[in-house]
């Protein structure tokens, strides 16, 4: 059992030192912050399935370190949630096969409330339909699913977190968020504790966010 547990951590660490890191992750940062931090906008994520649990996991990310984002169900968006999407807002959406159904509906009827809203897309497809209509393409790198089946999102939704986090973390950088502003965001449980020390042992005045 030890040496079935360790083969699978050994592959999903592989999977994850095997994304390709190109300048579609800039791209995205780039198109993320004009959006958000310039024009008011915010961040739509998407996905179906694990993905969507991935996706809706990338969004609080997001909005608890000062990028608002908020996670749109691609099924309930045809009964109404779709009216969540304004004109300055940017779509990121999470497709291991870039070809799932629901998804794209989304982007066609996103489209049609909102022509030209910008689109990243996160899957293992370069050829799927989603990454040829993305504005950024962010190649998980198709990893094996280490389920033996072969079949259960297990290694792709491990890649997928990651890509978030390495987003999240840029834009983090990138406004130069601070602990005092985490706090502000996050004021309970043990994080919320935890940042207002941390921003209490370091004062300095907060940097303007977006600038």
């Amino acid at each position: 059992m030890e040496d079935a547990i360790r083969k699978v951590i050994e592959h999903e660490a592989q999977a994850i030192k095997n994304i390709p890191v190109t300048d579609s992750f800039s791209k995205a940062i780039e198109f993320i912050y004009s959006k958000v931090h310039r024009q008011n906008g915010k961040l739509v994520v998407s996905g179906m399935g694990k993905a969507g649990q991935i996706a809706a996991n990338i969004a609080t990310t997001f909005s608890s370190t000062g990028t608002p984002a908020v996670f749109l169900h691609p099924s309930d968006s045809q009964h109404g949630d779709l009216g969540v999407v304004q004109n300055n807002d940017i779509l990121l959406l999470i497709s291991n096969s870039g070809k799932t159904r629901e998804i794209i509906e989304l982007v066609e009827l996103a489209g049609n409330l909102h022509p030209n809203l910008p689109l990243i897309v996160i899957s293992g497809n370069p050829d799927g339909i989603l990454a040829r209509k993305a504005d950024v393409f962010i190649n998980t790198g198709n990893p094996q699913e280490v389920c033996p089946l072969g079949l259960t999102p297990t290694t792709s939704t491990t890649v997928m977190t990651v890509i978030g986090d390495a987003l999240v973390v840029s834009m983090i950088n990138k406004i130069g968020f601070t602990a005092g502003d985490y706090a502000k965001r996050h004021h309970g449980g043990y994080l919320g504790d935890k940042s207002r020390a941390q921003a209490a042992a370091t004062p300095q005045p907060s940097p303007r966010e977006g600038g």
